[in-house]
């Protein structure tokens, strides 16, 4: 049995632990309400612009001939976009997105097809090069609070890989925050736009999971007219489509972190408090050991006396 000296030194270190714990559950609580105020003040724009692309391409009827736009005769590359954080303690919130873009890589391969990682932040990018799977580009240091500018810096990469043909296809995956203590690992298509998420998307009643009744006709889209032609503004719509989306795929990302990290350092702070008791509870049966044993020994010393 440890004595208590041992004892009580590991319940003072398992309490400054806890200390710990509580602070950085504190500031991530803090952070977290920041990042969903940044998400719901995002979520309108990006839901307008991915519809907009959409109606554009539908009013153009075909995709125009630009490089951004054009398909690829073949999807033998594909850039696969894994979105993480820089920092862990944060529970599964890293590794459940290397998991996802590792096991569709190997599916790709097992297809014939070859899979070209691009990471943001350093977790991913350090996972997948303990993997053997040296990332093509690592965008780092802004996982706490991304900015739109972060967001074209890796648009402009992916975007100018797709068009020189070192992709023929860009996925993102990340975390799609849907509360504190629940991240959904989410993967989109960006590029090209004829396999794009948004060209797969049913209208606003459907997404949300609300049937029409049926009662009820068919909403009506309203007439538009493009000046100068819908396959110029679709030509200018793209761009902007890939990095809004890449923009609020990093917001969510972030949100998702924040309530990971904040869930996972409150389980840590109850752990230690269960440990602490079990330590007390420890500590006092070897205080009740020692009064024990140095009540045998005055006895047998009385004993012996007599």
């Amino acid at each position: 049995m440890a004595s208590q000296r041992d004892v009580r030194n590991r319940i003072a270190s398992v309490q400054n632990i806890r200390t710990i714990t509580r602070a950085m559950e504190m500031v991530a609580a803090a952070r977290l309400r920041r990042a969903e105020q940044r998400i719901d003040a995002l979520r309108p724009y990006a839901e307008a612009i991915r519809r907009m692309t959409r109606d554009a391409a539908e009013a153009a009827g075909r995709v125009p001939s630009m490089p951004i736009l054009n398909e690829h005769e073949s999807v033998d590359k594909i850039g696969m976009l894994l979105v993480a954080g820089d920092r862990g303690l944060a529970g599964a919130f890293n590794s459940q997105i290397v998991r996802a873009g590792v096991a569709a890589g190997r599916d790709l391969e097992a297809q014939g097809r070859q899979a070209l990682f691009f990471a943001s932040g350093r977790r991913p990018a350090s996972s997948l090069t303990f993997r053997g799977l040296e990332p093509v580009a690592a965008f780092t240091g802004f996982s706490d609070r991304p900015s739109f500018a972060d967001a074209r810096n890796i648009a402009g990469r992916l975007m100018a890989a797709y068009v020189d043909g070192e992709v023929d296809r860009v996925d993102i995956y990340y975390n799609g925050y849907v509360s504190p203590i629940s991240q959904v690992v989410r993967r989109e298509t960006l590029l090209p736009l004829q396999q794009a998420s948004l060209t797969q998307e049913s209208g606003p009643e459907q997404a949300s999971g609300a049937a029409p009744s049926s009662g009820e006709e068919p909403q009506q889209k309203a007439l538009v007219e493009y000046e100068p032609d819908a396959d110029k503004i679709l030509g200018r719509l793209v761009p902007d489509y890939v990095e809004i989306s890449i923009f609020r795929a990093l917001l969510e990302s972030t949100a998702s972190e924040h309530g990971a990290r904040m869930t996972a350092m409150r389980n840590a702070s109850e752990n230690a408090g269960v440990l602490i008791e079990d330590l007390t509870l420890e500590m006092n049966r070897a205080r009740q050991a020692a009064i024990t044993q140095e009540i045998m020994e005055v006895v047998a010393g009385a004993e012996g006396v007599s």
